[in-house]
Order: structure tokens, then sequence, then C-alpha cells
């Protein structure tokens, strides 16, 4: 056996302990085997991002197949917290602080997935740098005040979801006018990084490793300037996203209303059962006004098909689905980015049956 698969190996045995605990909602005995593990000689950046963050991720893919319920993923991510913060404070009793220079890492406004920003400042901390953590949903005017006090090298953003997009880019060319180069990295910013080369940030990473490794390098520091959002993105000209982002309620209630019309199903749902119905909608609104900010119908598509995938699991016809886009094409048959999006997306939908009034 090799030393990079018996690595391997070790990562795997702890991540399965480690998932046990979870699952049990242990937190004492989750901490005990990720410090034990520190203690005995493993590597704390591979203990963070090989075990804790594939643990988190198990997590959610367990709720997305239902198999967890919501209250088990939140009293699960709660417990990888405190894992994640018992090795913070384990090292800092050890260490110095850094002295590579300084740097700020958040989340955009609205961004609450916190652990993938959280483990890049416990990386960037161990590799040597001063972290200033601004933690979850990080408004862009408190940002720029902080900015403006401490002077970082580098801001690094993190988002997990694409409806934050739009933040995300009013946070970048905020800091850049400033002069401070933006790293920004998570999952809202679709494969390759594409959305954060649309929002002209000045680097992308793939993961808190990738992010650290470029940071040593040296991010250009950005020339300072006034550009306004559109100047990214010409397509918004045509209004189609500030009419969706603007119309969101008035869409989602009258789409619900059609659904009643359209759907007899419908008429019996509980009040809790039309509430998620709401939601799932008001969701869908949501990732198609990103879908359009972005000019992208398949940041679009990729949200309706795992939706789908999460509906099916707990029992829902994608039919319901379908049904939901036809009434928003019926809402928005002026807007024809937003018609080719949706039409995109009911092709996707290959399990439930035609529905007349999406456009291919």
């Amino acid at each position: 056996m090799t030393a990079e698969t018996a690595r391997v190996a070790d990562a795997e045995r702890l991540m399965d302990r480690l998932w046990a605990a979870v699952t049990d909602r242990d937190e004492p005995a989750a901490v005990r085997t990720v410090c034990a593990a520190a203690d005995a000689g493993a590597d704390e950046e591979a203990l963070l991002l090989d075990v804790v963050a594939r643990v988190q991720h198990r997590v959610g893919v367990e709720w997305a197949a239902d198999r967890i319920s919501v209250a088990e993923e939140h009293a699960a991510s709660a417990i990888t917290d405190r894992v994640v913060a018992a090795l913070a404070h384990r090292r800092a009793a050890v260490s110095e602080p850094g002295t590579r220079g300084r740097v700020t890492v958040a989340c955009v406004d609205g961004e609450w997935h916190v652990l993938p920003a959280r483990l890049l400042a416990e990386v960037l901390t161990g590799r040597g740098w001063r972290v200033d953590f601004l933690g979850a949903h990080t408004p862009t005017p408190y940002l720029i005040e902080h900015v403006h006090r401490t002077n970082p090298v580098a801001v690094l953003l993190s988002a997990s979801i694409p409806t934050h997009l739009p933040a995300a880019h009013k946070a970048v060319t905020a800091v850049q006018s400033l002069g401070v180069p933006v790293m920004v990295g998570g999952a809202a910013f679709g494969p390759g990084g594409r959305y954060a080369r649309l929002i002209q940030a000045d680097e992308w990473a793939s993961d808190a490793r990738a992010a650290a490794d470029r940071l040593a390098e040296g991010v250009p520091v950005p020339q300072a300037s006034r550009r306004l959002q559109i100047d990214d993105l010409p397509h918004l000209a045509d209004q189609e996203y500030t009419f969706v982002r603007n119309s969101r309620t008035v869409l989602v209630r009258q789409a619900l209303a059609a659904l009643d019309e359209r759907w007899p199903a419908m008429r019996s749902y509980s009040a809790v059962q039309r509430e998620r119905t709401a939601e799932d909608l008001a969701h869908i609104v949501d990732f198609l006004t990103a879908a359009l900010y972005v000019d992208d119908g398949a940041l679009f598509t990729t949200f309706v098909a795992w939706t789908a995938d999460v509906l099916t699991a707990r029992g829902v016809p994608a039919h319901g689905l379908a049904l939901g886009l036809s009434v928003l094409a019926g809402q928005l048959h002026d807007f024809p980015r937003a018609l080719a999006f949706l039409g995109a997306a009911a092709d996707t939908l290959t399990s439930a049956p035609p529905v007349p009034g999406i456009p291919a």
C-alpha cells in the first residue's frame, strides 16, 4: 500500500466514524474523533477538507434523497460547525498569529451557507494568513466599511446558491472600486467559475486549497473604477431580469391561483401543503431571476432537474412541477428569454406528461 493509498484509507475511516457520530447527534464523540486524529499527527487541513467537508456534503445528499429530515440536517450541520471550531481552538492554543498579511473572508449578502467560507478561513489561518472572518450574510455596505478600515490584501467571497449572484456582483464591484482584489468561490459561481468571470471577479477558486494556493501566488490589484453592474451584463438592458425580480410576489400569488384552477388535486391540500407549494414556486421564480441575470438557461434547467429529483424522493409527482412552469410561461408570455428558459427546463422533465403552453 502506497503512502497516498494509506492516507485515503485513513480519511475514509475517519469520515465513517464522524458520520456515525453526526447522525447519532453525538457532538462530544464527533469532536473527540477529529481532535484525536489531529493529536495523532493527522494534517489539520486534510481533516477539514477531506473529512469534515465530505461529511457535510453527505448530509446534503441524504437530505435531498429524503433519508434524513430537515431537523436532522440542521443538527448535523451544527455538529460539524462545532468540530471545525474545536480544531480552530486547538490550533490557536499552540500557534502564533499569522504573518503573511491580512485577508477578509465573508459570505455575500443573503448567503447563509457558512461552512464553505468557514473552512476557507481556517485553511488560510493554518497557512499563516491573518484572517478577518465576517461569517454568513454580510451586507455589502458593512463589508465595504470593514475593507475601508482594515485594508486587506484581498477579499474572498463565498456563495453557494446562484440566486445570490446579483448580490455577489454588487459586492465584487464595490470592493474593486476601492482598489482591493476579490476572489470568489462556491457552487453559485457555476461550473468552472463561469459566472465569476461574467461578473469580472479578479479570481475564482474551485475549493479552499486552490484559493489558498492562488492567494499565495498573489492576486493582482484591480484598477479602482466606478463600474456599474450593467457594464458587465449588457443583456440586462431588456429589463426581463428587473421585471421578474420586482414581480416576484405577484407572480407567485397568481401562479398559486392558476394551479388551483388547473390541478384539482391542489384543492384538497392542507394549509401546510399549500405553504410548501408556494415556497416551491418562489424558489422557481428566484432561480429564473438568477438565470435571467447571467443570461444562462442552464442555471435554471439544472435547478428544475434537481427540484424534480427532490420532489420525487418525497412522493410529489413531477407533473405538478411541469404545470407550474406552464403557468409561469403564461404569465411571462411577453418575455422571450424567460420563455426560452422555462421551455428548456420543461423539456428536462421527461418523466412528466407533456404540458401545453410552454414553447420548446
